[in-house]
């Protein structure tokens, strides 16, 4: 199946050669893939060093690129397969929220109003940065990235199953960490 990408010429122009395609393409994609990557790994120096490797080998490889998706999704698979990379070279196996309980009951989703939201974005951030890099990848690509538990027990070599209950595991733990600073802002 082929997909009409918006930016489909521009990417034929880049397979020309025409420089200046290059660089609109690259300032189209790169403010969210470097999210994207800074999400994974939690480090703005090597979320960097990713997006320009990223960036470098989807350039190099554009021949590759069949337009059976967009290039905005080609770009990101790019990303996410270079931040898990490097999260699994500094670690030959990757550290999760510990949590031996079971999970009787279904956890309700929080509830906030706008504005409530706009002043927790940062104490989430904050929260999903203190999680173990393997809990933190699920998390992120799965709320944020859009991946679903199959695809992610492929991409980081684990079972469905441990996908799941890592993502409730992180969710939990980034409630209990935003709950947490709220206790400790109001002692204060």
């Amino acid at each position: 199946m082929e997909y009409i990408d918006q930016h489909r010429e521009l990417v034929e122009r880049c397979r020309k050669g025409e420089r200046k395609a290059y660089l609109e393409l690259y300032n189209l994609y790169s403010a969210a893939m470097y999210n994207v990557a800074l999400r994974m790994t939690g480090l703005k120096h090597i979320a960097e060093d990713i997006l320009q490797e990223s960036f470098s080998d989807a350039f190099t490889s554009l021949h590759k690129f069949r337009n059976e998706s967009t290039f905005g999704a080609w770009i990101k698979r790019i990303v996410v397969f270079k931040s898990y990379d490097y999260l699994n070279s500094k670690s030959s196996q990757f550290d999760f929220v510990e949590d031996n309980d079971f999970f009787e009951a279904k956890e309700q989703e929080p509830e906030f109003n706008e504005e409530e939201i706009a002043l927790e974005v940062q104490k989430v951030k904050e929260a999903v940065k203190q999680l173990p890099d393997g809990s933190r990848t699920i998390l992120n690509l799965y709320l944020f990235e859009g991946y679903d538990h199959g695809e992610i027990a492929k991409i980081m070599n684990i079972s469905e199953s441990t996908s799941k209950t890592q993502y409730m595991r992180a969710k939990r733990k980034v409630k209990e960490l935003i709950e947490n600073a709220g206790n400790y802002e109001r002692q204060s």
